[in-house]
C-alpha cells in the first residue's frame, strides 16, 4: 500500500470519528430539553388582536370576544377541544386549578380557547367533565391557532396584564407545572 493510500485512509478515519463526535454531541444537547419546551417567537408579544364568538356553554349570547376585554390582569389561556385525548387527561388539573383561582378570588384569569371543535361537542364535553374556564372562545377555523403558532392541543399560554404573551406550554399541565410555572407567573403579574 502507497503511502499516499495509508495516510487518505487514516485522515478518512478521523473524519468519521470527528463526525461520530459531533454527532453525539448534538444528540447530548438535545436529550438535555424538555420538548414541551419549544421556543415561541411570540413571547414578549401582545395577544393576536382578533375578536372570537364565545362558546354558547359559558355565554348565553356567545357576545364576541377579545384581548382588550382581558386587559388590566393576567390570563392564563387554554387551548383545548373535545377530540383531543391529551386534554382530556389534562382537565383534572384544570379543573383543581380553577379551584385554586377561586379561592384567590380570581376565577376569570382561566380562559378557555376550543380549537376546531365543533360546538355541540365542546358543550357536551365541559357538562359531562366540568367547567373550570370564566369564558371560552371559539376558534372555529384554527386561525387564532395560526397566528398563535399551534403545534396541537392542548397549548398554554399566560397573558400578562398588558396582553403580551409571557408564557406558552406545549402539552398537557401537570399539577407539577401549575405549582412551579403558572402560579409564580400569575401572582408575580397580578
Amino acid at each position: 500500500m502507497s503511502k499516499d493510500v495509508a495516510s487518505g485512509r487514516r485522515w478518512g478515519l478521523w473524519g468519521v470519528l470527528a463526525g461520530a463526535l459531533a454527532l453525539l454531541a448534538l444528540l447530548a444537547v438535545g436529550m438535555t430539553r424538555d420538548p414541551r419546551e419549544l421556543p415561541s417567537v411570540l413571547i414578549g408579544k401582545p395577544w393576536p388582536d382578533m375578536v372570537l364568538p364565545q362558546l354558547n356553554n359559558t355565554a348565553p349570547d356567545g357576545a364576541p370576544i377579545g384581548p382588550a376585554q382581558w386587559r388590566g390582569k393576567p390570563r392564563l389561556v387554554n387551548l383545548w377541544a373535545s377530540w383531543c385525548g391529551t386534554c382530556r387527561e389534562e382537565h383534572p388539573v384544570l379543573l383543581d386549578l380553577a379551584e385554586t383561582l377561586r379561592a384567590k378570588g380570581r376565577a376569570d384569569q382561566l380562559i378557555g380557547l376550543n380549537y376546531k371543535d365543533q360546538p355541540a361537542d365542546a358543550n357536551a364535553w365541559l357538562n359531562n367533565l366540568g367547567n373550570p374556564f370564566s369564558t371560552v372562545i371559539v376558534d372555529a377555523n384554527g386561525r387564532l391557532g395560526i397566528e398563535l403558532g399551534v403545534y396541537g392541543a392542548p397549548e398554554t399560554f399566560i397573558v400578562d396584564a398588558k396582553g403580551v404573551i409571557v408564557w406558552k406550554h406545549i402539552g398537557a399541565l401537570t399539577p407539577e407545572v401549575v405549582a412551579n410555572e403558572i402560579m409564580p407567573r400569575l401572582e408575580e403579574r397580578s
